[in-house]
């Protein structure tokens, strides 16, 4: 893993889920994430299509790749295919 992809883990790893306090890639809602030169490209999704936080969630994605060194610009898609479930998250480290 390059220190850039090792980079937009840790930041990703930064962004929690409000409801459960656990990051959204140990929730299993980061389906994709890549660095192409300059720009981060995030796919996502929410725990429910009518998620009201999902907004919030885009928002603290992006916000977060735009804060990372070498990082210009970043495109964060929202995708319900295929559907998120609890068999996505991590488990529980103790």
């Amino acid at each position: 893993m390059t220190d850039l992809a090792a980079g937009l883990e840790q930041t990703l790893r930064r962004v929690v889920d409000p409801e459960t306090g656990r990051d959204l890639i140990a929730m299993g809602m980061i389906y994709e994430a890549r660095i192409a030169g300059t720009c981060a490209h995030v796919t996502m999704t929410t725990t429910t299509r009518g998620c009201p936080l999902t907004e919030m969630l885009r928002l603290g994605v992006e916000a977060a790749l735009l804060a990372m060194a070498g990082i210009e610009t970043a495109e964060v898609r929202l995708t319900w295919d295929p559907a998120w479930t609890p068999e996505r998250m991590e488990p529980l480290s103790l």
